[in-house]
């Protein structure tokens, strides 16, 4: 990338732009098959520029890039346990010794909670990987363009 950079300048103005458009068409993707709970999390999930980032949404996959152009997908927290599921295990209370959540009407109080576990609903990488070889060719398709520009001057 540094040599191409060198020759053709434009090459990378291109593939951020062409990264910019496949980030928000795989934000949009995943929301689409994302499980809706009750709206939330389906409304979380967006596309972002991971350079300069200063929020509470937590990235999926990649966590660290040296690219500035990077773009990347973030999601509330729970992205990971509705991807992957999470096994059966206890919650216990940390303050005042007791967990309070309401179940209809009813308030309980418990020091304890035997959560379930929950079953993986995987939609961010199945989608992904649908999508990755149309996201590399717009990319090299974008790259291309701007070489080819570059030639013919």
């Amino acid at each position: 990338m540094k040599r191409l950079r060198e020759i053709v300048p434009e090459a990378e103005a291109a593939a951020a732009a062409a990264q910019e458009i496949s980030a928000k068409e795989l934000a949009e993707a995943i929301k689409g098959r994302a499980p809706r709970f009750s709206g939330e999390y389906v409304n979380s999930i967006q596309a972002v520029k991971l350079a300069g980032r200063n929020d509470d949404l937590k990235p999926v996959g990649l966590e660290q890039t040296k690219d500035p152009n990077a773009w990347g997908i973030v999601a509330l927290y729970i992205w990971r346990f509705i991807e992957f599921g999470t096994r059966p295990h206890t919650i216990a209370a940390k303050k005042k010794g007791r967990l309070a959540f309401r179940i209809g009407d009813r308030l309980i109080r418990t020091p304890l909670v035997a959560h379930p576990g929950m079953k993986a609903r995987p939609h961010i990488f199945p989608t992904y990987r649908a999508l990755k070889k149309s996201i590399r060719r717009r990319v090299a398709t974008a790259i291309n363009k701007a070489i080819k520009a570059k030639a013919s001057n």
